[in-house]
Parts: C-alpha cells; structure tokens; sequence
C-alpha cells in the first residue's frame, strides 16, 4: 500500500500467550509426523497450518531459518515444555541453541539483520533484487522506490557476496582488503567455520569491481592477512520440501 497510513488498515496481535519451537533437519518431518494424524506430505514449504501434536493443538508453518527442512511450531506456553518433550523421545531429536542457528543460516547464504542488513542497506546492495515483485520494479511507487529505481538502472558502489578463506574465521566487522593488502575495499557482516563444509565461510560488502566470483582478496583478522576469495553462495544448497 503505497505512501498508506497501515496504522489505520492493519492490526497486529502479539501473542505473549505462545512459544515458538524451531524443528529443523531432514528429520524433522518423520519426528513431527509420528505425533500428528495431519498428512505432513501435504504441507509445503511456507504453508501454515492448525492440527494436534501429541494432542496438542499448534500452529505449524513449514519454514525456519537454516536452509533445511523444518517446522517452526507455535503453541501455549502452558503446553510448550511437554510438546518438547514429546518430540525429544524420538532420538534423532536434539536440543540446540541459536549457535547452530546461526551457522546454518550462514551457510545456506541467508542473511541475519543487524548483521547483513540493517536500515542504511537496500536490497540490490544486499542482492536481494529478487525479493521487489515485477509490478513494483514497474512502478516503483514504495517508500525508497527512487531510489530502487536508480540503483537498478545505474548499479550500486557496493554489494554483498560470500567468501571462503583460510586462517582463523573471520567475523563480523572483518577488514576485506585487495589482494596485494595495499587498500581496504570492504567489510565481513557475518562469518564462521561451516561444521558442514569444514572450512571457514563469510559473507559482507566488497567494493563494485572486486565482487566477481573468484576474484581473490585478503581478510585482516587478529593482525594478520589472510587469503580468501569470493564464491557464490548459498554455500550449502536448501533442502526446502517444496510442492512439486
């Protein structure tokens, strides 16, 4: 709804009343499944749906953020701690924090705002062109759509790519430098070691002209430069379980 005051045509609710469980991997439907009378074949990634667990009533949305296939569940929080116990007396159930999370989201290329977008980041510079539907690259009548347009038709100074590097990982606020170490041409918005691919993967803002993939570069972390290239992300492809 452009240049509309949403105030007066949207209203939200907060449910302080819900947890929310984040089930995720490639055993995530089985573990679900085997609680539930509803055919999970049936619900495809980014459905929502209202059905029992273990006889408890939940709201279910095929999603989550770490690129694999999964659940986010919303229940009472009455009900929350037995619905997870529930689900842990299947062994391939494990309990983990917003560190795997992060990890997993980093390497399916997915990005964390504070961190790889904030309020001064547009979404070509993010490359997230993709995410502005077809009528409004036509039209362009959105707050910021100006400057959208002119992005698109003249290009942006920076952009967001991922990176493989050797040496310790680099994280977040990691000076990217050229190649010959001589000047600096970027910034890491989010890094770490991929326990999946056992080496170390960032991504961040490089400088126009230095972000074709295989272009070589250098991250300055703890004192030292260190080799690295850029690479097309995600880095892990998703595992999405999408309708056919």
């Amino acid at each position: 709804l452009p240049k509309a005051d949403l105030s007066k045509q949207v209203a939200m609710t907060v449910h302080e009343d819900r947890s929310l469980l984040a089930l995720q991997g490639p055993a995530a439907a089985e573990a679900l499944q085997a609680l539930t009378k509803a055919d999970l074949s049936k619900q495809y990634f980014g459905s929502f749906n209202t059905f029992e667990a273990a006889g408890i009533p939940i709201w279910a949305t095929r999603t989550g953020y770490t690129g694999e296939d999964g659940f986010e569940i919303s229940v009472h929080n009455s009900k929350a701690e037995a619905l997870t116990q529930k689900l842990m007396e299947n062994s391939r159930v494990r309990l983990a924090g917003l560190g795997p999370r992060d990890s997993l989201r980093l390497e399916a290329g997915l990005c964390l705002y504070g961190n790889d977008l904030d309020e001064d980041i547009t979404p070509i510079e993010g490359s997230l062109t993709w995410t502005i539907g077809k009528r409004r690259r036509e039209k362009f009548d959105f707050l910021g759509g100006e400057v959208i347009k002119k992005q698109i038709a003249e290009g942006v100074t920076k952009r967001r790519v991922g990176f493989v590097s050797s040496g310790a990982p680099a994280r977040q606020h990691t000076e990217i430098k050229s190649n010959d170490g001589s000047k600096s041409i970027g910034e890491v918005t989010s890094g770490a070691f991929s326990p999946c691919l056992k080496k170390n993967i960032a991504m961040g803002y490089i400088t126009k002209g230095e972000d074709k993939v295989g272009n070589k570069i250098k991250f300055q972390v703890r004192g030292k430069l260190n080799d690295a290239e850029v690479v097309k992300t995600p880095f892990v492809p998703a595992k999405y379980y999408k309708k056919p």
